[in-house]
């Protein structure tokens, strides 16, 4: 009995002592940091082409501004990729609008032209009870080159603007936020070519020989300042060059098949030789 009675006591005694030290044990213990995510994107917007906020199809670009100014934002598409981009727009109080909103959004290219949506709801008109508009540009597949004269899609710098186009003059320079994104998708050697531009069609870009002069000085180029997360592509290699191998294995064999079945069985044995 005694012998229980004293390991009790022994038990209550280091109890105590490790009652206190318990809690800044615990405190002490260093809890797992939350897993880094991706890199946010810009919170504010460009006014023109070249104060336009850059960021990657990844990535969600958000900004504050006044009804009635323009906000632009600059992105990378490479060869074979057509960008889908979204815009939303989270309009002020309707108790404070005095009537409907036409919002718009615009693509332009490298060379600032004004680039035409395949699909999407490209300017819309919101209720003055709407809290919110959504926009949507689906552009034509980027080429790897083209002619001279066309209005093709081409690998570089793809500028968003988005603004109103028409509401109550009472409305002008209300807040309002937007947030824009890009969602590419991969096309593939439908849309190839066989050429491919020296350069990408991005602000700053320079000949190749000053290129060259700027790495060998260990400077950034502009066109790889701007280049997708996982670089430019070269342009001469696509799914085509597969799609070309089969189509001629498949007709190498077919030519083979039809000889097999039309050449016939020779000469007919009853025929002299020498007829």
């Amino acid at each position: 009995m005694r012998t229980v009675r004293m390991l009790a006591a022994a038990a209550l005694a280091g109890a105590a002592l490790l009652g206190p030290a318990a809690p800044g044990a615990l405190a002490d213990t260093p809890t797992p940091s939350a897993p880094a995510g991706e890199e946010a994107g810009p919170t504010e917007a460009g006014t023109t082409f070249r104060t336009a906020a850059a960021f990657r199809p990844s990535q969600e670009a958000t900004a504050q501004a006044a009804t009635g100014d323009y906000l632009y934002w600059v992105f990378p598409a490479d060869t074979g990729e057509r960008p889908t981009v979204k815009a939303t727009v989270t309009l002020p109080e309707s108790a404070l609008r005095h009537g409907p909103a036409t919002w718009r959004v615009d693509v332009y290219d490298g060379l600032r032209r004004r680039q035409p949506c395949m699909y999407g709801t490209q300017s819309r008109t919101a209720a003055k009870e709407a809290g919110s508009v959504q926009l949507a540009c689906v552009l034509r597949p980027v080429r790897a080159s083209a002619d001279a004269w066309a209005n093709d899609p081409l690998p570089g710098s793809y500028y968003v603007r988005l603004t109103v186009t028409g509401l109550p003059e009472e409305d002008l320079g209300q807040p309002f936020s937007a947030r824009v994104g890009v969602d590419v998708s991969d096309r593939g050697g439908a849309y190839a070519t066989d050429g491919a531009l020296a350069a990408p069609l991005v602000p700053g870009a320079t000949t190749a020989e000053l290129a060259e002069a700027e790495e060998a000085a260990g400077r950034r180029t502009a066109v790889e300042a701007a280049a997708p997360e996982g670089g430019w592509s070269s342009g001469w290699w696509s799914d085509r060059w597969i799609w070309t191998a089969a189509g001629g294995v498949l007709a190498a064999l077919a030519g083979i098949g039809g000889y097999a079945l039309t050449r016939g069985a020779g000469r007919p044995p009853r025929v002299p030789p020498a007829a």
